[in-house]
């Protein structure tokens, strides 16, 4: 199986509500992230693709239009993390993303996973897709998620 991976970091910050040590504190991460794609080698004379699964720069501009923008620079809250997301609200233009789990990387690399899942799918009718997601909250720990087959 040939794959294809593209690397790209963000900034963001976070906090695990109900840690028992520091990560319940609101503080930051430069996030690495990992996308790795499947697909057929596109092979069409004449097209700037040819030869490839997905130009590394196309890959670049669906992440970032679908999660590193979005992402980069925000805060990243738990929907039922009442405090902070009220403390959030005060803060005139504040960058805000809810999202529906605890942001631990685990849970950050699920949501990660699922949006660019949709982003990448047969993107040129070569059975293009996402089939794993890496996600470093910093260089010595991350989690990685990959597609179910049954998907495939």
């Amino acid at each position: 199986m040939l794959t294809i991976t593209r690397k790209l970091e963000f900034d963001a910050g976070h906090r695990i509500p109900d840690h028992k040590s520091q990560c319940r504190n609101l503080h930051g991460h430069r996030y690495t992230l990992e996308i790795t794609l499947v697909g057929a080698v596109i092979e069409v004379e004449g097209s700037s693709d040819n030869g490839m699964i997905m130009d590394f720069s196309d890959i670049k501009t669906l992440a970032k239009q679908h999660l590193v923008d979005v992402w980069d620079h925000a805060f990243l809250v738990y929907e039922k993390d009442a405090a902070v997301r009220d403390f959030l609200a005060t803060l005139p233009d504040h960058k805000t993303v809810i999202i529906d789990r605890i942001p631990t990387v685990e849970n950050l690399a699920r949501t990660a996973f699922d949006i660019l899942k949709a982003a990448y799918k047969d993107h040129y009718g070569t059975g293009l897709h996402l089939q794993k997601l890496v996600l470093h909250e910093t260089p010595n720990c991350w989690a990685e998620i990959s597609e179910d087959p049954a998907d495939h």
